[in-house]
């Protein structure tokens, strides 16, 4: 009886393993192979690669270069030109030593006029100290050109916040003939009385050549002056023209 109930249970739990054998693959009947996950991967491969620059900059040293001579580092010399047109001649012959003393002495460069081109050429040599003098030289020899007298020009290389601005009467409003002239009447005023009032004013100084006008100062001084000429261009009577630059100068004299 006992034997029975012993060898039943062996019956029936054989079946169920052949089962269970037969729906496993054949694969996991062997070894189980054993797959790597990525991030261990992305680990060591970061790792690897912390090692290596730890060992790279180590290894590295900060090259060092000899200092370079003003010399090379000025590079080969540079020229400049200033066009002298055939009506300011003369006056350039008659201030030539005004205009070249300062430019040499001073600046430390060097000056001719060329006669087949009509140029003034400036250029600098090995006793040039400072590149940007030869900026300087160059915007003075042109505002002298466009009209300004040498005292004033001379400004230019003195200071460094003046400027040089030139616009046409034309870009302004277009206008023709005798429309023309009174704008350009009105601008000067009677014996030039507009134009120096704006010069007092503004701290600036203008010059009218034909349709050109050429204003010389700061930056904000030559925004007040050209406001003023444009609005007298445009129509607007000197005597309110006075008026509103005025009222400008004052309030930018309080802010300074």
């Amino acid at each position: 009886m006992d034997a029975d109930t012993n060898a039943a249970p062996d019956t029936n739990t054989a079946p169920a393993a052949a089962a269970s054998a037969a729906s496993d693959p054949p694969e996991d009947a062997g070894s189980f192979t054993t797959v790597k996950s990525k991030k261990t991967h992305k680990r060591k491969r970061e790792n690897d690669a912390v090692d290596m620059d730890t060992e790279g900059h180590v290894a590295c040293k900060r090259p060092q270069f000899p200092p370079i001579s003003s010399d090379k580092l000025k590079g080969p010399d540079e020229m400049r030109k200033v066009a002298v047109p055939a009506h300011r001649y003369t006056p350039l012959k008659e201030n030539w030593l005004k205009i070249f003393t300062p430019i040499v002495e001073n600046l430390q460069l060097q000056v001719r006029f060329n006669l087949k081109t009509r140029h003034v050429e400036l250029k600098t040599c090995k006793d040039t100290q400072d590149i940007s003098s030869l900026t300087r030289a160059s915007d003075f020899v042109r505002a002298f050109v466009l009209g300004f007298q040498v005292e004033d020009a001379l400004a230019l290389i003195r200071l460094d916040e003046l400027f040089l601005e030139s616009f046409d009467v034309t870009d302004v409003k277009p206008l023709k003939g005798d429309h023309l002239s009174r704008a350009i009447g009105r601008i000067a005023g009677k014996g030039g009385k507009t134009k120096f009032t704006i010069e007092n004013v503004t701290k600036t100084r203008i010059v009218l050549a034909d349709t050109k006008v050429h204003i010389l100062g700061s930056f904000q001084n030559i925004k007040m002056a050209r406001t003023a000429i444009c609005n007298l261009i445009l129509g607007s009577p000197p005597s309110k023209v006075y008026g509103n630059i005025r009222v400008v100068a004052s309030r930018s004299a309080e802010r300074f």
